[in-house]
């Protein structure tokens, strides 16, 4: 059974710190690509971050590019999303997932 569960959220000052974890059980993360995906108040879906296949290459929206980092942990089998400096437009809940399958997602709000 496929399973993704993400944690690490939470309410942050701006320009603070996250880091989002995404625990997934019925597949191997380093033998496919995986994706984080956001959802803002009101709005849709945005794309976030992605992470190959052999976890080499990384790509990233224009909106969190230089701020936040895609990683994962064979060993775990854990997929990370690190993010710093925060701003208020970062505010929603994080979704990893891959393919069809996606977590239940995490809350981030960044405000003072």
């Amino acid at each position: 059974q496929v399973q993704l569960v993400e944690s690490g959220g939470g309410l942050v000052q701006p320009g603070g710190s996250l880091r989002l974890s995404c625990a997934v059980s019925g597949f191997t993360v380093s033998r496919t690509w995986m994706t984080w995906v956001r959802q803002a108040p009101g709005k849709g879906l945005e794309w976030v971050a992605e992470i190959n296949l052999r976890g080499d290459s990384t790509y990233y929206s224009d909106s969190v590019k230089g701020r936040f980092t895609i990683s994962r942990d064979n060993a775990k089998n854990t997929l990370y999303l690190q993010m710093n400096s925060l701003k208020p437009e970062d505010t929603g809940v994080y979704y990893c997932k891959n393919e069809g399958y996606w977590g239940q997602g995490t809350q981030v709000t960044v405000s003072s």
